[in-house]
């Protein structure tokens, strides 16, 4: 029942007032046996957060994959600087000469903009080297371990169609207010209605209406890969071919192992521009997902980089000072 549950919640989380009871309902149990197995999972650690999943770029902000060449001996100090800004989702050293591997969003309101503000960091921690890898196409981007052991090895990736949205204030509270971890009780969503005096009607439409608009990804739970048995998890990167981009994109995403699929730039010194986000519960079980996905896509080379450590795993805090108050800091 567990392993059923946490496959459950990591798709889309019912929005309604109740949703364990939902969950519930749908797996042949009770409400309080749902919330009872949650509340212990994330006391385990197991889940990481519950919570709206927002598009950085479909909100306004600037983002980037960005690869530093850092010396040893001032990797602790570098990280405490990268990891100072508010903008850092997702921090780790991974098995490469590029050592340090972080993700970089700038709200957009932002006075130095993605690459000044790369510049800056790299000044500051002393950066040999760096590169910045922006996505040039969107594959997939879905993390659901298959915690059931059931799931296909391979599933369809539909192309999205969003509507226009003309975000309000009462959009932006919304968001703001979702973007952090819910409680496990029965009505989970109550005091966020109330402190925006609306009512679940309300509420509910707009976090549909932003799903539509791709502004939200999804509502979901996101587990803690280690803790929930996938302890190996690698960063596949393949040199294709530019022109067959679309195609082996297409192919890679395909793979239910892998969770984040994007097409980025090349550059003299990094010719991969394939980015796949593979997720195994052994190093053995990931490197066969590797060498089956090998023999599907057409690439002149590829190379798992696994991370030794990580520095920082959350989600961005959008629409908040902090992000102003760090360019003050900084850019002087």
């Amino acid at each position: 029942m567990k392993d059923e549950i946490l496959s459950r919640i990591q798709k889309n989380f019912p929005l309604v007032a109740r949703p364990f009871k939902v969950i519930a309902d749908e797996l042949n149990s009770s409400e309080d046996e749902v919330i009872a197995i949650l509340q212990e999972e994330k006391n385990n650690n197991i889940i990481r957060q519950t919570s709206a999943i927002f598009d950085t770029k479909r909100l306004g902000y600037e983002s980037s994959l960005v690869a530093f060449k850092v010396s040893e001996e001032k990797i602790n100090d570098a990280v405490k600087i990268i990891n100072s800004h508010p903008g850092i989702s997702h921090n780790y050293e991974r098995n490469h000469d590029f050592n340090i591997w972080f993700t970089l969003a700038v709200a957009p309101n932002s006075k130095l903009g993605l690459e000044k503000t790369v510049q800056i960091l790299a000044n500051a921690v002393q950066a040999d080297d760096y590169i910045t890898l922006p996505t040039l196409k969107l594959f997939k981007i879905n993390v659901k371990l298959n915690t059931t052991g059931k799931d296909d090895k391979k599933e369809k990736v539909k192309k999205a169609k969003y509507k226009d949205i003309e975000l309000t204030p009462l959009h932006h509270e919304i968001i703001r207010s979702t973007q952090y971890d819910i409680e496990i009780v029965r009505e989970p969503f109550k005091k966020i209605v109330e402190e925006l005096d609306i009512d679940y009607d309300t509420f509910f439409s707009i976090l549909n209406e932003l799903q539509e608009a791709g502004v939200m990804r999804r509502f979901a739970s996101i587990l803690n890969h280690r803790k929930a048995g996938f302890s190996a998890n690698a960063m596949v990167v393949w040199d294709i071919d530019e022109a067959k981009g679309e195609e082996i994109g297409k192919k890679a995403a395909e793979f239910s192992a892998v969770s984040h699929c994007y097409l980025r730039p090349k550059y003299p010194n990094w010719p991969y521009n394939l980015f796949t986000m593979v997720h195994g519960k052994s190093t053995d079980e990931t490197n066969a997902i590797i060498a089956e996905m090998a023999e599907e896509i057409e690439s002149k080379e590829h190379m798992p980089l696994y991370s030794s450590r990580e520095f920082k795993k959350v989600r961005v805090e959008y629409f908040t000072p902090e992000f102003e108050d760090w360019e003050e800091k900084y850019n002087k």
